[in-house]
């Protein structure tokens, strides 16, 4: 099954790539999904747990796809997963800096960046969504805004604004 090359330009976007396969599980949902499109179903018996964290993941990385799949007459409609890319070319330039921002956002744990969190989502909440605005208030670069909203399951970095995920889907 022939697939798409991903290219990396935003720096940022480095940050949901490590997360994915930084932990086992992730990557036995992604390898599993290289074959061809499962449902959840067919993903738990293959890996031996229920995939729905992982798929998450994967999703919001931009790794993974989903379609429904046409059910038998009578039967209910399963959404069915998919990998996207098998392959990744990574092109960016930034400041060692903003580099090192991004790795310690990657690995820290969710309570060390749970403040950066809660206030990032309170103020898109409240309609502050710009780059520069968020910058202003919560005091750090735009590059660690940048990595800690693409790490967080409820954010999505839409050029220079970034939403709450699924908002606009």
């Amino acid at each position: 099954m022939g697939k798409r090359i991903r290219i990396i330009n935003e720096p940022s976007d480095i940050v949901p790539l490590l997360r994915a396969f930084g932990t086992e599980s992730h990557k036995k949902v992604f390898d599993c999904l290289q074959t061809g499109w499962k449902t959840d179903e067919e993903i738990e018996k293959e890996v031996n747990f229920k995939p729905a964290e992982s798929l998450l993941v994967l999703k919001k990385s931009g790794f993974v796809e989903s379609k429904w799949r046409m059910p038998q007459p009578g039967k209910t409609p399963e959404k069915e997963y998919h990998s996207s890319y098998s392959r990744v070319q990574v092109n960016f330039e930034c400041s060692v800096e903003d580099l090192s921002d991004m790795i310690m956002v990657t690995f820290k744990s969710d309570n060390d960046l749970r403040s950066y969190l809660d206030q990032i989502e309170k103020e898109v909440k409240a309609g502050n969504q710009s780059m520069n605005g968020l910058q202003r208030v919560i005091d750090k670069s735009i590059m660690f805004i940048r990595a800690v909203s693409r790490r967080s399951s409820i954010l999505t970095v839409k050029g220079q604004r970034i939403e709450i995920f699924g908002e606009t889907e």
